[in-house]
């Protein structure tokens, strides 16, 4: 470990950084995502007339939840591929 460069280092820490934030930012979205279907498919039971609404309000809300996944995402594979640590410390 001792005989790391300092940008071998960086790369192994963001690797393990960015494995981390994509489990923990797609479980979160994923887990409310959940349970906002849960929650519209009872309100669906209890009030039959009012599922039209439920489901268009329903179908917004996990568009606009999954959008949190997607951007953990993208941070990943910016982290991953274009690792803008490196050439900010070191010079590139």
């Amino acid at each position: 470990m001792e005989n790391l460069s300092p940008e071998v280092l960086i790369i192994i820490v963001t690797t393990i950084v960015c494995g981390v934030a994509i489990v923990v930012g797609t479980m979160i979205p994923t887990w409310v995502e959940g349970q906002s279907a849960i929650k519209a498919i009872e309100g669906m039971a209890r009030q039959p007339d009012a599922a039209p609404q439920l489901r268009t309000a329903m179908i917004i809300a996990l568009a606009l939840l999954e959008t949190a996944s997607i951007y953990v995402l993208l941070v990943v594979l910016i982290l991953l591929f274009a690792n803008p640590l490196i050439s900010r410390f070191f010079g590139g």
